[in-house]
């Protein structure tokens, strides 16, 4: 491969576009429109009651990025315009300090970037084509439901915008994915969505879910705000293998007869899409071209990796297309021709990688190792045996199994360990009775093994009863025998162990069932065991670099380095008296004599006034032409609309209105034909005048003294946080013993840096310090120390909890901020400071930062 194709084949935009969202983040959601804003405000991962994990409010703000500030653009015209520094994005800098705020500089010369663009033209579709790349774990079907509701919230707001989806078809690859799809269905919008909005999303939301083969999509035509969430066989287009009757050509419907495994079938490989040649139509494809602005959403899922993941997001021959892609591009064709269009087609996927590719069209990805080092998955240990017999391997899984788990259980429910098998006879004759054997054993009670083959001779209807009741507390079962049952669709939070002894015929299949126990559970992060036999080893090996650009030794050396500690609180309470000081306005009618007098006469209409100022050469005297009043754009008022504006800022009736004007001063009609021609002065001029006439404002302030404790009692006796080692001080160290008086209203401090650390041992030592308190470590509602300011960016009110509080032997009170050099001219650390010095001055306290160098240089007994 030479270096130029090398190049674009690497090449990862996404990573660039995030580069540029993150330096520019404030000038572009200045852009947005008002409710877009709010929607993402209220959203944002740093505040302590959003729901959002990072990744997903990552990808929401890009979601809305490229809708609000892109207009939807294909991607290779969102890459022309930033590479060439257009459209938005003149202030693209070279430089770039991405979210782990390392500086890189990068250059991309002509060639390649033809090389990228024509990569990215050569996969180009009818319709915007995005995906995002969130690993397993991270809320992928979570974020889609918020983007569907952001984009009803907008078009609702801004109906003949056709940037907003009016209608959302969500696409699961497979029957298993569509039931973990109900989430949508029954998710909670209180959590992702502002509540001045959830009654109407309430009353004007539809859901069509097609669980059954025999479902009809009743949607009306032209209709709005439809969900329809589908596997692909439901609405995909199929080859004909015959005449249909005229009643299957009306309900798009084969003869069907169906069991209780019909929701597993695609776990085992039934119902699988077929290439297309001659295609059909069915009734739930009809009905949804006569849906207007409609956007869809993919949930490729993490399972669908490599030749497969790469056909349906577009990146194969056309002549082997999945049905999915050829599904979208017919409806996408079909609604064009009825006057409408697919806004966007949205592809939520588990990696940017297809192989040594990097998918053209991803524009966010959060990966494996972030998600790991994190905390939204599972930590992994990954065990692999050379030359067992399954009956070795066997037993030395389960002893292992056991050691690490017996008596814990994990949200109330016990860790369960998979252990697949290649097929149905295997798992009879050899691995169930091997199984027993090691339990009894072991003297571990047989009836913790569970079986699902997908077969209703050896599977039992009780049996999948057990199975879907597996992530439960009431689930006893704790070894689950199975046969291919890797792939996508299956959540099971309490599944702690995979093991996988013979080599299955997919190479995938090893990567799907080992990242089937990694989702997370509990508090804090968790490990689970994989084990593996040499062969599957090496192929998970293989996978892993395919699809992660990982490998066994990395995955296994993912660790945030961070361990888990009980924090409890000691006693007496600590409880500290601060002083608040509401500004408030009070707003009194007043009653009108006569008419109001604007004094028009005192404006000084020039400055309403648009001219043109010429001059003949560099030291040529001024000339000022004319008013060029007609090129000005001017709304024309009559008395009715004057009153009607008025009435709507000062939220009165227009008939009240109308009559408090009735012997103004000019009158109405005279105000009109002033407003028509100079429209500023109904904002500048009327509208004050008339405010100042019928309220008096008056500002006062209430200042109150009021008493917090510095933390919560928890619960369950203690609160759970993971902290790397080095940066913890416990109460019990011999070091800390003698000072514990001054300080640790908490058992143990968990630090977020060294520097908070150093500044903590160097100031609790001073004679100058009477008590020293590490206030920065609870940050969600355990303590009511803290301080509200309002973020330069959204303009609303946010939470701020300063690091430490000191009280010093004089009696005096510092909160002080141990900040890093490069935060501390960020508009959101200076609002944090205005605000905290206003109430630390309230409460007769003062406010520092220090600098972070400033503590290394042994300098943090000079801000006391």
């Amino acid at each position: 491969m030479s270096k130029k194709n090398s190049f674009a084949l690497d090449f990862a935009f996404y990573t660039h576009l995030w580069d540029f969202y993150f330096q520019n983040k404030s000038k572009i959601r200045s852009k947005y429109r008002l409710l877009s804003r709010k929607f993402l405000d209220f959203n944002n991962y740093e505040n302590p009651d959003s729901f959002l994990r990072q990744p997903q409010f990552e990808a929401l703000e890009i979601y809305i990025f490229l809708k609000e500030y892109q207009d939807n653009k294909k991607i290779h015209d969102i890459f022309t315009d930033w590479y060439e520094k257009n459209n938005g994005f003149e202030s693209r800098s070279d430089i770039g300090v991405g979210k782990d705020e390392q500086t890189t500089l990068f250059m991309m010369n002509v060639e390649e970037y033809k090389e990228v663009f024509n990569r990215m033209k050569n996969y180009e579709l009818n319709y915007a084509n995005y995906i995002f790349a969130l690993t397993m774990g991270t809320g992928k079907t979570i974020l889609m439901a918020t983007c569907i509701f952001y984009e009803f919230l907008l078009a609702n707001k801004f109906p003949k915008d056709n940037r907003y989806c009016h209608n959302a078809l969500v696409f699961a690859p497979d029957k298993t994915v569509l039931e973990s799809l109900r989430e949508i269905q029954s998710f909670d919008k209180s959590k992702v969505v502002p509540h001045e909005y959830l009654s109407w999303l309430d009353s004007n939301l539809k859901i069509h879910y097609l669980e059954d083969a025999g479902t009809t999509l009743n949607t009306i035509d032209r209709s709005k705000y439809n969900i329809i969430i589908s596997n692909t066989q439901k609405i995909i287009l199929k080859r004909q293998h015959k005449e249909k009757t005229k009643v299957e050509t009306l309900l798009g419907l084969a003869k069907h007869t169906g069991t209780v495994y019909d929701d597993l079938s695609d776990l085992y490989g039934f119902d699988e899409p077929v290439e297309e040649s001659e295609l059909i139509t069915n009734q739930r494809f009809a009905k949804l071209t006569r849906l207007g602005n409609l956007g869809i959403y993919i949930d490729e899922a993490h399972h669908a990796f490599g030749d497969s993941l790469a056909k349906d997001m577009g990146l194969k021959n056309a002549k082997t297309n999945t049905s999915l892609r050829l599904t979208i591009n017919e409806i996408a064709s079909s609604l064009e021709k009825s006057g409408t269009a697919v806004v966007g087609c949205y592809n939520f996927t588990g990696t940017p990688y297809a192989g040594k590719e990097v998918f053209p069209e991803v524009v966010y990805a959060y990966g494996l190792t972030a998600a790991i080092n994190k905390g939204y998955l599972k930590n992994i240990n990954i065990d692999g045996y050379t030359n067992p017999k399954s009956q070795e391997f066997l037993k030395l899984v389960i002893e292992d199994f056991w050691n690490r788990y017996d008596g814990n259980r994990y949200e109330g429910m016990l860790p369960k360990l998979a252990i697949f098998a290649s097929s149905v006879e295997e798992l009879q004759n050899e691995l169930k009775p091997q199984l027993e054997a090691v339990l009894n054993e072991l003297g571990i009670p047989i009836d913790k093994i569970l079986v699902n083959v997908g077969d209703p001779k050896i599977t039992t209807n009780d049996e999948i009863r057990e199975f879907n009741l597996l992530d439960t507390t009431q689930s006893n079962k704790q070894f689950i025998l199975l046969v291919n049952k890797g792939r996508e669709g299956w959540n099971c939070r309490s599944l702690f162990g995979v093991a996988l002894f013979r080599t299955p015929k997919s190479k995938v299949f090893v990567l799907q069932a080992t990242m089937r126990c990694l989702r997370a559970i509990g508090p804090v992060q968790e490990t689970a065991k994989v084990y593996l036999s040499e062969d599957n080893l090496i192929i998970l090996n293989d996978e892993l670099n395919n699809n992660f650009r990982l490998n066994v030794d990395e995955l296994n050396k993912i660790d945030s380095g961070k361990e888990k500690y009980q924090v409890r609180v000691t006693t007496p309470l600590i409880k500290v008296k601060l002083n608040r000081t509401q500004k408030l306005h009070l707003l009194r009618v007043k009653d009108i004599n006569g008419g109001i007098d604007f004094k028009v006469q005192n404006l000084d209409l020039r400055k309403y006034e648009l001219r043109k100022i010429s001059q003949e050469g560099f030291q040529g005297s001024k000339k000022v032409s004319e008013d060029l009043a007609e090129y000005r754009f001017k709304r024309q008022f009559s008395r009715y609309t004057l009153v009607a504006e008025i009435a709507k800022y000062l939220n009165k009736p227009c008939l009240e209105i109308e009559q408090i004007m009735a012997f103004s001063k000019p009158n109405l009609e005279e105000l009109a034909d002033l407003t028509s021609n100079y429209n500023e002065i109904l904002y500048d001029l009327i509208i004050p005048t008339l405010f100042n006439e019928l309220y008096e404002l008056k500002p006062y302030e209430n200042k109150e003294e009021y008493e917090i404790q510095l933390v919560k009692e928890p619960k369950e006796g203690f609160y759970q946080v993971t902290a790397k080692p080095e940066l913890v001080a416990e109460v019990s160290e011999l070091n800390y013993q003698e000072l514990k008086e001054k300080s640790f209203h908490l058992d143990t401090y968990c630090f977020d840096s060294r520097p908070e650390k150093q500044f903590f041992e160097d100031v609790v030592k001073s004679e100058e310090v009477k008590k020293i308190y590490f206030t920065g470590m609870l940050t969600h509602g355990q303590t009511d120390f803290y301080i509200q300011y309002i973020d330069p960016d959204s303009n609303t009110v946010r939470k701020y909890y300063p690091d430490f509080l000191v009280e010093k032997t004089n009696g005096d009170y510092l909160i002080v901020e141990v900040k890093g050099d490069n935060k501390i001219e960020d508009p959101v650390v200076l609002a944090k400071e205005k605000a905290a010095s206003e109430t630390a001055t309230a409460s007769k306290m003062e406010y520092k930062i220090i600098r972070g160098s400033e503590v290394n240089d042994g300098k943090s007994k000079a801000i006391i």
